[in-house]
């Protein structure tokens, strides 16, 4: 199916979940940076199919020439998409992916007897990952700073470079930036770099936005990766699965991953930066299908719809909560911070207890304190329609309001549902109740949970930092095991 034919991802799903409830078939789930897209169960089928799953990734290429075709059609796509004009299929992640571009930009610069070229230089709007890619390429990294609209500052950008003239080998950029704004000066901060002799690397954790509008060699970068896990449709979290391939411009062409069993890559390769030659290739039918389906004008809708659900988001919330970031004309691209910061001083309320909060309302939170602590970065992707996103607009405003009661003293700051959030069935069925607010507030702050389904959440308030400092094994002691093979071995 496709969104803008028939109903929403959302509203099949939603009708298949039945009473089978958990927190993703409930609602959305609007990670900002992470793109989490519904997926239609065309585009998964392949994946299924023996020929396609079960293909070892050395079997002789005469016997693999479909998936070869496959795989050729997908890189030309690429290309056009991103306007550059080679790509390798073998990086298994996105972080891999960076990984990758930046040893294809130090081999490209060993080849022109300038192995001094060594230093990264990363925004403060880039994307997380970046600094500790550039570190693991053997980089050495320098920061950019931001100006006061969170958008690459071109007079401190040119003085890095001016400083770093001589060893500059590339700057890794994020557009639309991490802040969640097109940055009008993305093209003269290309040119800068190249100026002083450097290489662009386009992250495309955020290619969400660009799709069919803008692109990666239309901007000026040099090299991209492709999540192909986030804008091609490929489900991924809890660790994957996930493809990152690169795109390069002519000039990088050679450098590009090789293999020593399966020829691809360049002539001038670094070398090879997975086990196999196409990377995790059995998933790639996944985005093959979404982008045969949607085609050039469905693909350019979806990046429409993506930010249109944004800036409806950001509309609804502004004056509710502080839009951290915007562009000029006051608009944001496929995501945006809500800056939560103020509430602390005033009601004790952290970014913590709000993304706890949601929970309460069926939601899971977006994502917290990055790039910015003290805020929530919020993605709606195109995958949900406008009752979904009113949904969550009515949940954010209404714990706004639950706020105000705190700062009010109508609520006490460390008895509250947000300080207490989330609530299990356990703790809102319990004969005891003490809490200065209902348990109707607790569990049902809004009508239409009750309407929709309760999701009820399966444990209630951790520490979280606790638990990352004190590792304990949830595994029997061993002195169990034993005594329970001894058991069997009399049996």
């Amino acid at each position: 199916f496709f969104f803008f034919k028939q109903k929403t991802a959302y509203e099949i799903s939603a009708c298949l979940v039945g009473s089978e409830m958990c927190i993703r078939d409930s609602s959305m789930i609007a990670l900002g940076s992470c793109t989490m897209k519904l997926n239609a169960t065309s585009e998964m089928m392949p994946v299924t199919w023996a020929k396609v799953g079960q293909l070892h990734p050395f079997v002789p290429v005469e016997q693999a020439q479909g998936y070869a075709q496959m795989l050729n059609e997908l890189v030309e796509w690429l290309k056009i998409i991103t306007k550059f004009d080679a790509v390798s299929l073998q990086p298994n992640s996105g972080a891999q992916g960076e990984y990758a571009g930046l040893l294809t930009i130090r081999a490209y610069h060993e080849a022109r007897g300038q192995n001094h070229r060594n230093l990264c230089l990363i925004p403060m709007s880039a994307h997380g990952t970046n600094p500790a890619s550039a570190a693991i390429a053997g980089m050495e990294v320098a920061p950019v700073k931001s100006d006061a609209n969170g958008n690459i500052d071109l007079i401190d950008l040119e003085e890095k470079c001016q400083k770093y003239k001589d060893t500059l080998a590339a700057i890794m950029i994020t557009y639309p930036s991490t802040h969640g704004v097109y940055e009008d000066t993305i093209k003269r901060a290309c040119e800068i770099v190249h100026q002083y002799g450097g290489q662009v690397y386009l992250d495309g954790a955020n290619m969400n936005a660009q799709v069919g509008w803008t692109s990666p060699g239309f901007i000026g970068a040099d090299v991209c990766h492709l999540n192909m896990h986030k804008t091609f449709c490929i489900p991924h979290g809890g660790g994957g699965p996930g493809m990152g391939p690169i795109c390069v411009k002519e000039h990088l062409a050679p450098y590009l991953p090789s293999h020593p069993l399966i020829k691809t890559g360049g002539e001038k390769s670094f070398g090879v930066i997975s086990a196999a030659p196409f990377g995790s290739a059995s998933i790639f039918p996944i985005s093959y299908v979404y982008l045969a389906g949607m085609g050039k004008e469905g693909l350019r809708k979806a990046t429409a719809v993506a930010i249109l659900n944004a800036n409806y988001l950001a509309h609804r919330l502004k004056n509710h909560y502080k839009i951290l970031y915007t562009g000029k004309n006051g608009r944001v691209a496929h995501e945006f911070i809500i800056d939560l910061r103020s509430f602390k001083n005033k009601s004790g309320i952290k970014e913590e207890d709000i993304a706890k909060r949601l929970m309460d309302y069926g939601f899971h939170a977006p994502t917290m304190s990055f790039p910015v602590p003290g805020t929530l970065m919020i993605e709606p992707t195109e995958s949900e329609d406008k009752a979904e996103l009113d949904r969550f607009c009515d949940a954010l405003i209404e714990i706004r309001n639950e706020i105000s009661k705190v700062e009010a003293g109508e609520w006490d700051k460390n008895d509250n549902p947000l300080k207490n959030a989330p609530h299990t069935a356990e703790v809102v069925l319990s004969s005891e109740w003490n809490h200065c607010y209902s348990r109707e507030t607790a569990a049902f702050p809004l009508p239409w949970i009750k309407a929709k389904g309760k999701y009820w959440p399966p444990v209630g308030r951790i520490d979280n930092a606790y638990g990352d400092r004190n590792l304990i094994c949830s595994c029997p002691p061993v002195q169990t095991i034993f005594e329970a093979n001894e058991e069997e071995t009399q049996k």
